[in-house]
C-alpha cells in the first residue's frame, strides 16, 4: 500500500507505471490475437486481413463462362465456340512461422441447362478443367473422353453440382511470396458436321466455386443429380411426360422424380441420430417435387410402417382404437396389436358416417399436426415444410393414376368443401402433415401398371411391384365427391376403394422436407438410410 501511495505521489513513477501496464495489455492482446487462426474466404470472392500473426488464404474467381450458339457464331464448317476462365487460390504464411498448409474444395455448378443433343446422342458441349498444366480427368458424375478432337467432360445435357477437387492441398513457406494455384475452366461448343439449330437460343448457367469448406448437397439435389440417372434406374422415373418407357404418356407431367417398383432404395432416417436407425423413425421417399413451381424441390416422405397411438395420440373424436381389420397381408415388422386405427373425419354434423372435408378433420388438426409433430420433436419437425394439400374429389375410384393426379388438383370437392388446404387458409393450424394421395400410390407401382385402374391394383404382379403397398387397410388424402362422407382408401389386397369417413383404418403420416435440407450420408437402403440435416 505504501508503494502504491509513493507511486501516486511521484508523477514520474506514476507515468512509468501506467506506461508499463499499457504495454502489458497491448502485448497480451497481441498474443491472444495470434491464436485466432487463418483468414479464410468461405465462399467465392477475395479476403485480406492485414496482420502479421495469421495466414492468408484467398480465392479469386475468374470471369463468367459464356457461350452463345447462333447461326452467326456457329456457322457451317466454322470453328468451335470456346469460353475460358481462370480462378485461383493463394496462400501466404504468417510471419511468426513462415509456413502454412490448408486444404480447399473446387466445384463446378451447372444449372438451368436447356441444351439437348441435336442428333439425339452426340456430345456438343465439352468442359475441360486444368490445375496449372495438369488436366483433370476424373469428376464424379461426368464422363471424360475426347470428342471431335477436344478432351474433357460431356456436359451437353448435364446439370448439378460437381466436385472437381476435395481437400486440395496448398502450402506456403513465405509470408511475402504467396503460393498460387490456378484452375482453368474451358467450355467448348463443338461445331459439328450436322444441323445444330435445335440448340440455338438454349442456355446454360455455370458457376465456379473455390472455398475452404465442403459443400453438402440438399437431399433433393442429391437424388436428382446423383441417384437419378435414366428412367427406371435406381427405381426413379422423371415425370416430364416424354419418357422412353412403356406408358410414359400416363406420367404426372409435373417434372417430379418419383420412386416406383418393388423395393427401391428410398429409406430416410428422420427423427433419430442413432447409429442404427430405429424402425419407428424410418421413412421412405415418395418422390422429389416442385409443387409450387418456384424452382425449389422438396422431398416427400411417408412413414415406412404404420403408427401407434403413442405416436398420434388418443385425443380427438377421430381416434378409433386398435386397428382391427385383416392383418394376414401385412408386410411390416410391427407388433400388429400396437397399430392404431383412426377415423378420417368423424364430423357427425355433416353425416352420421362422418365428413370428407379435410379442413375439419381432427385426425388432421389434432393427431397428425399437433400430437405427431410434438412426437417428432422441434429439431426435426422444423425441417418440415408448411404444405398446401390438394383436396380435389373424384366421383369414381375406377381411374388411373394420371386421372387421379389431375382430379386431385383440378376437381372440386363435395358441396362447398375447399379444393386446397394450406398455410394461407388453415386458420392458424399447422399443415405440415398429411396422407398420401391416391396418385402417389398409383405411381409407386411399376410403369406397366399406370394404365390400369386403381380399383384393379390387387393383381399379384402390381402388388409385388408397388413399394407403397403394405398390406393393411389405409386412408389416403383423396376424397370421393359423390357424397359428403366418402373417402378413398387402400384395401388390404392392394386395390383402391372408398368408404365412410367414420371407419377406423391405419394411417401413415406424409410430409415434405424443406428444400434446404441437406444430404449427409447413406445409400437409401433400410440398413443404411439417407441421413439429413439442416
Amino acid at each position: 500500500m505504501k508503494l502504491i501511495n509513493r507511486i501516486k505521489n511521484n508523477k514520474l513513477l506514476y507515468f512509468l507505471g501506467v506506461l508499463i501496464i499499457g504495454l502489458l495489455i497491448i502485448l497480451i492482446v497481441r498474443i491472444t490475437y495470434a491464436y485466432l487462426g487463418a483468414s479464410i474466404n468461405e465462399a467465392k470472392g477475395n479476403i485480406t486481413l492485414n496482420s502479421d500473426d495469421v495466414d492468408e488464404l484467398k480465392f479469386n474467381i475468374g470471369d463468367p463462362l459464356s457461350i452463345n450458339a447462333t447461326p452467326t457464331t456457329l456457322p457451317e464448317n466454322g470453328e468451335n465456340l470456346v469460353s475460358s476462365s481462370t480462378s485461383s487460390a493463394s496462400l501466404l504464411a504468417n510471419t511468426t512461422n513462415d509456413t502454412a498448409e490448408y486444404g480447399y474444395y473446387v466445384y463446378f455448378k451447372i444449372s438451368n441447362n436447356t441444351f439437348i443433343y441435336s442428333d439425339g446422342s452426340t456430345p456438343e458441349i465439352i468442359l475441360t478443367v486444368k490445375q496449372g498444366e495438369n488436366e483433370i480427368t476424373n469428376i464424379e458424375g461426368l464422363t471424360y473422353g475426347t470428342f471431335s478432337g477436344v478432351s474433357g467432360f460431356d456436359i451437353t445435357t448435364t446439370s448439378g453440382l460437381f466436385n472437381v477437387a476435395s481437400s486440395y492441398s496448398i502450402t506456403s513457406n513465405s509470408s511475402t511470396d504467396a503460393t498460387v494455384q490456378e484452375w482453368t475452366f474451358t467450355i467448348t461448343y463443338l461445331n459439328l458436321g450436322f444441323d445444330q439449330s435445335a440448340n440455338f437460343g438454349n442456355s446454360m448457367t455455370t458457376e465456379v466455386m473455390l472455398q475452404k469448406n465442403e459443400v453438402k448437397p440438399t437431399l433433393a439435389d442429391y437424388i436428382i443429380n446423383n441417384i437419378y440417372t435414366t428412367d427406371g434406374e435406381n427405381g426413379i422415373y422423371y415425370h416430364d411426360g416424354v419418357g422412353s418407357y412403356t406408358n410414359a404418356d400416363q406420367e404426372a407431367g409435373d417434372n417430379s422424380y418419383r420412386y416406383s417398383g418393388a423395393n427401391p432404395n428410398n429409406y430416410v432416417c428422420f427423427g433419430s441420430d442413432a447409429d442404427t436407425c430405429p424402425d419407428e423413425y424410418l421413412y421412405r421417399i415418395i418422390g422429389v417435387f416442385d409443387e409450387d413451381s418456384d424452382g425449389e424441390y422438396n422431398v416427400k416422405l411417408i412413414k415406412a410402417d404404420y403408427t401407434t397411438s403413442a405416436m398420434l395420440g388418443t385425443n380427438g373424436r377421430d381416434y378409433y382404437g386398435n386397428y382391427d381389420n385383416v392383418i394376414s397381408d401385412y408386410k411390416g415388422s410391427m407388433d400388429t396389436s400396437t397399430i392404431a386405427g383412426y377415423k378420417w373425419n368423424y364430423d357427425t354434423s355433416v353425416s352420421s358416417l362422418g365428413s370428407n372435408n379435410w379442413t375439419t378433420s381432427e385426425l388432421n388438426k389434432t393427431n397428425l399436426n399437433n400430437i405427431y409433430l410434438n412426437y417428432l420433436k422441434s429439431s426435426w419437425n422444423s425441417m418440415i415444410e408448411d404444405a398446401t394439400w390438394y383436396l380435389g374429389g373424384m366421383t369414381s375410384y375406377s381411374n388411373t393414376a394420371k386421372s387421379f393426379y389431375t382430379g386431385e388438383r383440378n376437381n372440386t370437392g363435395y358441396g362447398s368443401n375447399p379444393t386446397t388446404y394450406g398455410p394461407t387458409n388453415a386458420n392458424g393450424n399447422s399443415t405440415k402433415i398429411g396422407l398420401m394421395y391416391v396418385s402417389d400410390y398409383g405411381y409407386a407401382a411399376y410403369p406397366d401398371a399406370w394404365k390400369t385402374s386403381l380399383s384393379s391394383y390387387n393383381s399379384t404382379t402390381i402388388v409385388q411391384n408397388n413399394w407403397l403397398y403394405m398390406g393393411l387397410i389405409e386412408w389416403t388424402m383423396t376424397p370421393h365427391s359423390s357424397a359428403s362422407y366418402y373417402v378413398c382408401y387402400l384395401n388390404n389386397n392392394g386395390n383402391l376403394s372408398c368408404n365412410g369417413a367414420y371407419y377406423g383404418y391405419s394411417v401413415r403420416p406424409v410430409f415434405y422436407l424443406k428444400s434446404n435440407i441437406l444430404y449427409v450420408s447413406g445409400d437409401g437402403t433400410k440398413t443404411s438410410p439417407f441421413r439429413v440435416s439442416v
